[in-house]
């Protein structure tokens, strides 16, 4: 087959089944932003950055901008078909950002799939979750409702499409939902696994290792969306129950998800002004965005991780903190919930309950009795279910080479 890949920040979710179809005898090709500079594993093919489209209503910017894309990205298309004769069989792509939009009008009897990753729902979801950030208004729904027209343009369009879990999955309507095949990016648990020799030196040189008294956050970005504020508020009776614990907190200082605080230019800044004077610096480390070999490590020496999220996106890094071996402590939020049961592979807190969430890290770092057992849990779960080879990669491979059976 020919199979198109299209994402603009490719590979995206897509690295391990682009590489393992062209290695099947497919041809294989990517459309991407031009800007995009990840490495790709398929020759990839570009289309022009689109500019921001200035509208004079707030609630129509969105989706012009998600059509600019789509058309920018049509015209890449349309270049491959009438320059370079490239016709695909296949094409799938993520909807997050409007590509998939009008390629079925460059190629109409290509089999279109997509990655579905969520659709954003103006109540039971993350609109409204959390009243500080102060998101339950009729203009932040209105919004919320903008911001989905061209999801569900996306996945009416296509003939199939894939999510990573049942909550995302779950999160689009019945109607749609039936499209929907739930398979896991995957977790390749060879190099996402235990390792008694991992060490991170932090920046002022001490080194870090397993059996290190360390309490570990990682998010993209510090902001509430993953927990941040509740976590900091957790740290001054974490800090002053374990006086040798070492926290590290990897993250970016920026915007990822939701919007900025309104009385500080970061979180990380508003939270270090609420709650700096109760923690020691010398023992709260901010290593921002770090490398990924960094970033494993940590998770194999942790003795307690921590991961808390909106009712969101599930994060890859709590699946490669399971496959790890790590002891968890999580919010108890529905997206969680589908990997973690309280008490067998981890701990679950309620979302706002900083004192829960202080007294389940105490409980960790202090050594739970039942940690062997969680953390065994834990790995085993990924084995289990979101193991890379065994399970994801294999059922992606053959969700998609069905498709052409069905034309």
């Amino acid at each position: 087959m020919k199979i198109l890949f299209v994402h603009q920040n490719f590979p995206g979710q897509f690295p391990h089944l682009s590489r393992a179809l062209a290695e099947r005898g497919h041809q294989v090709l990517a459309l991407t932003d031009e800007k995009n500079q990840r490495p790709s594993p398929v020759d990839t093919a570009r289309y022009k950055t689109p500019e921001a489209v200035q509208t004079s209503g707030a609630l129509g910017r969105p989706y012009s901008n998600f059509m600019e894309r789509a058309y920018l990205a049509a015209r890449g298309a349309r270049a491959l078909r009438d320059r370079h004769d490239f016709v695909p069989d296949v094409i799938l792509g993520h909807t997050g950002w409007g590509e998939t939009l009008l390629l079925k009008e460059i190629w109409p009897d290509a089999r279109l799939l997509v990655y579905a990753e969520l659709m954003y729902r103006t109540r039971g979801h993350d609109v409204g979750f959390d009243p500080e950030t102060g998101s339950a208004t009729d203009e932040g729904r209105f919004m919320t409702v903008a911001r989905s027209a061209h999801l569900i343009q996306g996945i009416v369009q296509a003939d199939a499409a894939i999510s990573p879990t049942r909550y995302q999955a779950d999160s689009f309507p019945p109607e749609l939902r039936q499209k929907i095949t739930v398979i896991h990016d995957g977790i390749d648990t060879g190099t996402v696994c235990p390792n008694p020799q991992a060490s991170l030196t932090l920046p002022g040189g001490h080194v870090l290792k397993p059996g290190d008294e360390v309490l570990s956050y990682v998010s993209r970005s510090l902001e509430p969306y993953r927990g941040f504020h509740i976590f900091m508020r957790a740290l001054p009776q974490v800090l002053a129950q374990r006086p040798d614990a070492q926290v590290v907190l990897i993250g970016g200082d920026g915007v990822s998800y939701g919007g900025a605080p309104r009385d500080a230019e970061t979180w990380k800044q508003k939270m270090l002004q609420e709650v700096g004077d109760r923690i020691d610096p010398d023992r709260v480390h901010f290593l921002g965005r770090v490398g990924y070999r960094d970033y494993l490590s940590l998770m194999q020496l942790t003795r307690v991780h921590c991961y808390l999220t909106y009712p969101f996106v599930l994060s890859w890094s709590l699946t490669e903190a399971m496959a790890t071996g790590s002891y968890i402590v999580a919010s108890d939020t529905a997206p969680v919930k589908e990997l973690i049961r309280d008490g067998e592979n981890g701990r679950l807190v309620p979302f706002f309950d900083v004192s829960a969430l202080s007294a389940a890290l105490v409980r960790g770092l202090a050594g739970d009795p039942d940690a062997p057992r969680l953390k065994q849990a834990a790995r085993q779960t990924i084995l289990d279910g979101y193991d890379l080879n065994r399970h994801s990669l294999p059922r992606q491979i053959e969700w998609l080479e069905n498709q052409m059976a069905v034309r």
